[in-house]
């Protein structure tokens, strides 16, 4: 693409057209070094017209089954229904196929919103085989969402107990269970109970499955978490009768008006590090630490991220 034509795309993006927005985040998923150039130029057009990087992102996992995407896209609606100035975009990761490489990206069919209301935005991205519930494209389509968008949720993909990979981005983790998910043993092995700073129990309408598990979560925290202090809270939800749906949004807004947990450097620095040793594997990152310090380090020579990655790509071929 052009310049002018990156240019137009990112006044669209700033008044929220969603095809404008869905083609620059085409751009800052291309992994190709030449488009690092075009992503800065986008960045510092939409700072310029006063797009900061203010979003704060809440990361939704759990369990295939526990109703993620059916309640995002609940919450999502009244969270616009409650507040005429919010905004909020969905980032859902599907898994990938080990054998086609192909995503079905299935969470778009359960999450609808209006197709007018420029307030709310779901995009899918397929895994791309990457563990820990996140690709390597959900950070960088990330740093356009941020700054377009007053929330972004991120919804992971739900296999299993290592998506640990949400707490370096996300300010305020969800971790979503249905009824019946597991017992105190259960719960207190799964290495996912150890991230969360909030749990629901989904589908809450089973009442008679959800007394006993919400105790058996409850008993559980105390051995999952040795050494919190914190009472961790666990909201009852049910997308198909709106129960619970209010409080949940009443934490979504808390987290946009308290501070975030990471700052943009750094996730910067911990997304550059994982994309040097995924370009460059364990020799690129010794070589980032034993030429440059840290990563943090060569961010702030480099200027910004995108010249980080084409100044370390350089260094290299060289």
């Amino acid at each position: 693409m052009s310049e002018a034509e990156l240019l137009d795309l990112a006044a669209r993006a700033i008044d929220r057209d969603t095809w404008s927005i869905a083609r620059l985040i085409t751009l800052f998923e291309d992994r190709r070094p030449q488009c690092a150039a075009d992503r800065a130029l986008v960045l510092k057009h939409l700072e310029r017209a006063g797009a900061r990087p203010d979003g704060r992102f809440l990361g939704m996992t759990g369990a295939p089954g526990a109703g993620k995407s059916s309640l995002i896209g609940r919450a999502a609606q009244r969270l616009i229904e409650s507040d005429h100035q919010v905004s909020l975009a969905v980032l859902a990761v599907d898994p990938s196929s080990h054998i086609s490489g192909g995503a079905i990206l299935g969470d778009r069919t359960r999450v609808r919103f209006p197709l007018d209301e420029r307030r709310l935005f779901f995009r899918s991205q397929a895994s791309d085989q990457e563990l820990g519930g996140v690709s390597r494209s959900t950070f960088q389509a990330g740093r356009l969402l941020m700054r377009l968008f007053d929330l972004i949720v991120v919804e992971t993909v739900g296999i299993g107990q290592n998506e640990i990979e949400i707490q370096y981005i996300a300010d305020r983790v969800y971790l979503v269970m249905q009824p019946m998910a597991g017992d105190q043993v259960q719960f207190m092995k799964a290495g996912i109970m150890e991230i969360p700073d909030c749990f629901i129990l989904n589908k809450c309408d089973q009442e008679d499955a959800t007394r006993p598990t919400y105790h058996a979560l409850r008993v559980s925290m105390s051995f999952a978490r040795p050494g919190e202090e914190r009472q961790l809270p666990v909201l009852l939800t049910s997308a198909q009768s709106g129960a619970g749906i209010d409080d949940l949004v009443a934490d979504w807004k808390s987290v946009r008006n308290g501070h975030g947990r990471h700052s943009l450097l750094d996730r910067e620095a911990y997304y550059f590090q994982r994309w040097v040793r995924d370009e460059f594997g364990r020799q690129g990152l010794l070589r980032l630490q034993s030429s440059h310090g840290s990563a943090v380090d060569f961010l702030r020579k480099a200027g910004d991220f995108d010249q980080a990655q084409l100044k370390f790509a350089a260094e290299q071929a060289n």
